[in-house]
């Protein structure tokens, strides 16, 4: 059955423009509430959200909807996602709700659902919610409505939880750590963590107003990260998105340490702690990690681009590590999802065990070169199919010498065909891709 509304990471658009509507959300409260409570009207579901200033609106559109179908509400003001995901678990609620569009700018904002475990909601449960959608609203007796509470201490139950997942036998004292969060959900939640586990922190990106989440600061615009840990001589950096799942951090030369480079260093150091079967990256993970973590025995298998699909994959092998280029990392034997304070901290027990510096961890993996080259369609067009462009691929292929690889990947949101090639010569890697994008730029016309 096709999908109306949810995406592969919930609903998101731009607010004001359906669905992301006040309207639309009373209703998806509704729907949700109905197919969440299964006709019993009994539970209660938990809101968070992030610090964009539509929040507040979607907040109470949703406390009302939820409120009509009879379940109870438990609201935890500005958190990050994968806090919501947790207090879901602990607080034994029916679903958790995020409202946040994650890295995206403040006119945008979104809603995702986590189940009753922490995890993502199964594909038949979004599809009955979107079949409720278009059923007539209608409303509990009034005195089997929900009621709604706040949740005062959401944020230090989720900073104890950050901190348990540290040993308690290491400490961060000594670490002159900046944090940057974005404007976002970690703004409040993530500076107490590192500080109360001893680290001297210097907060940036930490004064939320409702518009500047994600402004010229954060783990998707790292140069204000880079400057200050420069400007501060600090040890290292972190930054987050938005909402809080994703992290980069930054070395004491102000060199960025992306999403590939973490997942290894958390992989060797768990490799060092008793063992670790396997890594799951993505079909973009450079290919510096998958030989790195090869030649320490480690498997390594690629998932598509994604965390649920990443997600998928770790739980079909049972690896307990898994993530993306992009700095989302899921530690499954930690959480139930991709956590950016949790796993900046799984960074940081490698450094404080070993004693060595974050530059001096990441150069265990030698990151080749990668460029990628965007070829716009004007209508759709099989790459797979094109017996022109697989061609060029196969000749790709044997220039590299199994020194390198190639990737020709539809967008899933634009009319784009992305050409990638990584390898040990930076040459030849640019020389492939520029070569690849003429070839699928002339079958693409050619195929007009």
């Amino acid at each position: 059955m096709g999908r109306k509304y949810f995406g592969t990471d919930g609903i998101r658009g731009k607010v004001g423009d359906f669905p992301i509507t006040p309207e639309f959300m009373l209703k998806l409260g509704w729907a949700a509430g109905r197919v969440l409570s299964q006709g019993n009207h009994a539970g209660k579901v938990i809101i968070g959200k992030d610090t964009r200033i539509s929040g507040y609106m979607f907040e109470s559109a949703l406390e009302a909807g939820l409120s009509a179908a009879g379940l109870d509400i438990r609201l935890l003001g500005p958190m990050p996602t994968p806090a919501i995901a947790y207090l879901t678990r602990t607080l034994r609620a029916t679903a958790g709700i995020v409202i946040s569009a994650s890295h995206n700018p403040y006119e945008d904002n979104g809603i995702k659902f986590f189940s009753a475990a922490g995890t993502k909601l199964p594909d038949e449960v979004e599809l009955a919610i979107e079949a409720a959608l278009d059923e007539p609203m209608t409303m509990a007796p009034s005195a089997r409505l929900g009621k709604a509470e706040r949740v005062v201490d959401a944020g230090g139950r989720y900073i104890e939880f950050c901190k348990s997942t540290f040993p308690n036998t290491l400490s961060l004292a000594g670490l002159k750590i900046v944090v940057d969060c974005a404007n976002g959900a970690t703004y409040f939640v993530a500076p107490r963590v590192f500080r109360e586990l001893g680290a001297e922190v210097v907060k940036i990106g930490a004064q939320p107003d409702g518009l500047n989440i994600n402004v010229d600061c954060g783990s998707t615009h790292p140069g204000l990260l880079q400057r200050t840990v420069l400007e501060q001589k600090a040890d290292l950096g972190i930054a987050f998105d938005g909402d809080g799942d994703r992290v980069i951090m930054v070395d004491h030369t102000g060199t960025i340490v992306d999403g590939d480079e973490l997942l290894f260093i958390i992989a060797m150091e768990r490799h060092r702690q008793g063992g670790l079967a396997g890594v799951v990256g993505t079909l973009m993970s450079n290919l510096g990690m998958e030989h790195a973590l090869g030649a320490a025995g480690i498997g390594f298998e690629r998932a598509k681009v994604g965390d649920r699909y990443v997600l998928e994959r770790m739980s079909a092998l049972g690896w307990p590590l898994g993530g993306e280029s992009s700095g989302h990392i899921i530690c499954r034997d930690c959480t139930t999802t991709g956590d950016g304070i949790v796993s900046a901290l799984q960074v940081l027990t490698a450094v404080a065990r070993s004693g060595r510096s974050l530059h001096a961890l990441k150069g265990g993996m030698n990151k080749y070169p990668q460029t990628m080259v965007n070829v716009r369609l004007r209508q759709p067009f099989d790459v797979a199919g094109s017996a022109l462009v697989q061609e060029a691929v196969r000749a790709a292929e044997t220039a590299f010498q199994g020194r390198g690889r190639v990737l020709l990947r539809p967008s899933g949101t634009e009319p784009l065909v992305r050409v990638m090639a990584e390898g040990e010569d930076a040459v030849l890697v640019e020389r492939i891709v520029a070569e690849l994008a003429a070839v699928v730029q002339q079958a693409v016309q050619g195929s007009n």
